[in-house]
């Protein structure tokens, strides 16, 4: 029977597994880019607490989609390293979320900063 692991144990794997995904994957690089110029931007744009909350949830889905779709990635090719259609779905799959994941972030952050930055624009053109 295998050993049951300590909670420290668990956030010490999980955090490894995000360490891992940040050095070896490009898009998810990208992502975490992207979400620290949204904070920087929130906060200077002064968002509200509601809208805080929206971005967070918006950034933590489309990070949790880029980490699951490189889970699913990695596991694909550890069983096979030749082409098979499946793995082919799969991998295409997981793709596809990360990518409806990020649309809709875009739709999220100009609905959130659109009139923000229009306010803005408008103030620095006087």
């Amino acid at each position: 029977m295998k050993k049951s692991r300590t909670l420290s144990e668990s956030f010490f794997y999980a955090i490894s597994g995000i360490f891992y995904a940040v050095k070896t994957q490009r898009n998810i690089k990208i992502h975490f880019v992207a979400a620290a110029l949204i904070i920087f931007f929130s906060f200077l744009l002064k968002l509200n607490n509601i809208e805080l909350l929206i971005l967070a949830l918006t950034i933590a889905l489309v990070l949790t989609a880029e980490m699951i779709n490189t889970a699913i990635e990695i596991v694909v090719d550890m069983f096979t390293k030749e082409y098979h259609p499946l793995a082919k779905a799969a991998k295409n799959v997981a793709a596809g979320a990360v990518l409806i994941s990020a649309l809709s972030a875009v739709i999220v952050g100009y609905l959130i900063f659109y009139d923000k930055i229009a306010i803005l624009l408008k103030i620095l053109k006087r």
